[in-house]
């Protein structure tokens, strides 16, 4: 069919957009939500206020989320993201105090704030390398490889500070606290950045392809001609990368860094990854599931806590709203599934 008489269709792109039934049922969920809470609390839910604290509160999270998503997509996993960024945070700060004194000029206060900030990038680099060489060349579980530096990297910090907060002298407290326009959290902006330049570099790159093969079939990978060893080293400094994101916006947000900043961080990237269909044995998942899942999840527990307030314990429901939600989606995926092998079982008519 010629170009001339081919039929423009303006909604063609939802059909790929939602051929991924946990994509749409996310989005559903993320709807149905918000609707539900404007209606329930429509006083304080769908206002500007509550949209400028949600919009800085889930940053971190999301971001995390994504540095455990490339790596459970080669059917690995990273957990030690949390004490990546912890020590990234903390180099950060010690940057700021030995290179920044309380009377600096403008000029030495920016090179101060450069040379901090690529302190943080090259420790989560190197961090990210470390986890890296463990996975694909040493061959050791990735669990149990992330598992352990974990346990290094926070011990490294512990040893650095003797377990005390490090104070950036409110140096990038216009990260963490600042907002753009005078409502865009700069945090928020940082998450859609990198949400850019994830989907970009999963969709658009050969090395997405490779990431998504070796996931999928690793011998095949292999046999293709693709360097495994390379790929999952790549992946494990991106994730580190993306950990001292975060460590930056933990600086600016709290102005310190400490060894045990967001512990339960892990398991909550863990579950929006898992939430955002994000298959752990590797090959599966979009990044527009991390954004919708992170949505979903913080509309759930902000709706829920102001429901919730006046009973004892309402303002950390957050936990428990993440929990029945993931159930919620898993059971609707577990469903579909089953209809959808029952169907493909079942002889057609002739």
């Amino acid at each position: 069919m010629s170009v001339r008489n081919a039929t423009y269709k303006p909604w063609a792109w939802t059909q790929s957009l939602f051929a991924d039934g946990n994509i749409l049922r996310l989005f559903i969920a993320c709807v149905a939500i918000f609707v539900g809470m404007s209606i329930l609390k429509p006083d304080v839910f769908p206002t500007a206020e509550n949209f400028l604290s949600m919009g800085s509160q889930f940053p971190e999270i999301g971001i995390l989320a994504m540095a455990i998503m490339i790596t459970m997509l080669t059917g690995g996993i990273d957990l030690s993201v949390v004490s990546i960024a912890n020590l990234s945070g903390v180099l950060a700060a010690l940057v700021i105090r030995a290179l920044i004194p309380a009377d600096a000029e403008a000029g030495q206060v920016m090179m101060g704030l450069a040379a901090a900030i690529t302190a943080a990038f090259l420790s989560g680099a190197l961090a990210g390398l470390i986890n890296g060489a463990l996975v694909a060349y040493v061959n050791l579980t990735p669990i149990l490889a992330t598992l352990g530096t974990m346990t290094l990297y926070t011990g490294l910090t512990v040893a650095m500070t003797r377990g005390n907060a490090v104070f950036a002298e409110n140096r990038l407290v216009f990260i963490g606290n600042t907002n753009v326009l005078g409502f865009i959290p700069i945090p928020l902006i940082i998450f859609a950045v990198v949400v850019a330049l994830f989907a970009l570099l999963l969709n658009r790159t050969p090395f997405g392809v490779k990431v998504y093969m070796i996931g999928s079939n690793i011998n095949a990978a292999r046999f293709s001609g693709i360097n495994v060893r390379r790929v999952l080293l790549t992946t494990y400094i991106i994730s580190g990368l993306l950990a001292a994101v975060v460590a930056v916006i933990f600086l600016g947000r709290n102005n310190s860094a400490k060894w045990d900043f967001a512990p339960s961080y892990v398991l909550q990237a863990i579950v929006v990854a898992v939430l955002a269909g994000v298959n752990p044995s590797g090959g599966s998942g979009r990044v527009l599931g991390i954004v919708l899942a992170i949505l979903a999840l913080q509309f759930v527990s902000t709706g829920m806590n102001m429901l919730l307030f006046t009973i004892s314990g309402g303002q950390f429901f957050k936990e428990f709203a993440w929990g029945a939600l993931l159930l919620t989606i898993m059971v609707a995926n577990h469903l579909s599934e089953q209809r959808r092998s029952k169907s493909a079982r079942r002889p057609k008519a002739e």
